[in-house]
């Protein structure tokens, strides 16, 4: 098959509601199996916010005059809701693409792999905002939080999980196996998780250091939840959501050319 040139394969992403389909598709085969599904994503952040929050909290009292676990509370959230779209668009994402060949069929239909790879980022958003809203739940209901601002985290959490989701889309569309995402959770994922403010302030970290953890996605994120989390209004929102945005339309575009290069190329 000849080789899609590289001004093509990297066009702009041509849209369409039938994306639609393909999101209601995925929805219906993750509702049979829901509430496993739920448990599993809260399981692990309830574990480090708990576990974490009472057993260090004990040590350190108090984070800029809040309890070490409702510091702890908004780090969990962004965390967990980067983990879920990550996953999701990492292993089910790449079982639908390489190893099921479920887009491979779903192309015979009138639908472009355009709306076929944007219905992934979206149902992966749509996912990490029921983890997002469900561990959310939990911290509003053990009066972790201030609830002044908290419904203002519902776009955050889809915007978080919109960003990591295309970052993820990117790893997918060049894996060749699912081995291949074990670089991307132990260099991306976990040294960007202790360098973006969830367990500690990042003031604490090295000038140099400081700089690099501020081009983060998951620090703009942390930036936004916490001050919500704690009925204040963030500084520099615009900005936060800016860079965001930027992580969730470039990378959707990159992973969008580059898997127009693997399969159609």
């Amino acid at each position: 098959m000849a080789t899609i040139p590289l001004r093509s394969t990297f066009r702009a992403p041509r849209l369409s509601r039938r994306f639609v389909p393909v999101w209601q598709r995925n929805f219906l085969v993750w509702r049979k199996l829901a509430l496993p599904s739920v448990l599993g994503n809260l399981a692990d952040p309830m574990i480090y916010l708990f576990g974490l929050g009472f057993g260090i909290g004990m040590l350190v009292p108090e984070i800029g005059g809040v309890s070490y676990i409702s510091f702890l509370a908004a780090g969990m959230v962004c965390s967990s809701t980067m983990n879920s779209a990550s996953f999701e668009v990492l292993y089910s994402s790449f079982s639908r693409m390489h190893v099921q060949r479920t887009w491979d069929a779903i192309l015979n239909a009138p639908v472009e792999l355009d709306d076929i790879v944007f219905a992934e980022l979206v149902w992966a958003a749509s996912k990490a905002l029921l983890s997002g809203v469900a561990i959310l739940g939990v911290i509003v209901v053990f009066g972790l939080v201030d609830s002044r601002y908290v419904l203002w985290l519902l776009p955050l959490i889809f915007l978080i999980g919109l960003s990591f989701g295309a970052l993820g889309l990117v790893m997918t569309s060049v894996a060749p196996s699912y081995d291949f995402f074990m670089y991307y959770f132990t260099l991306f994922i976990t040294p960007m998780t202790l360098l973006s403010g969830v367990f500690f302030p990042a003031e604490q970290l090295p000038a140099a250091v400081q700089v690099a953890a501020s081009l983060l996605p998951l620090a703009h994120a942390v930036e936004l939840a916490r001050p919500l989390l704690l009925g204040k209004l963030p500084d520099d929102i615009l900005l936060h959501l800016a860079v965001l945005a930027a992580y969730g339309v470039g990378g959707f575009w990159v992973a969008l050319g580059l898997t127009r290069r693997r399969l159609l190329g």
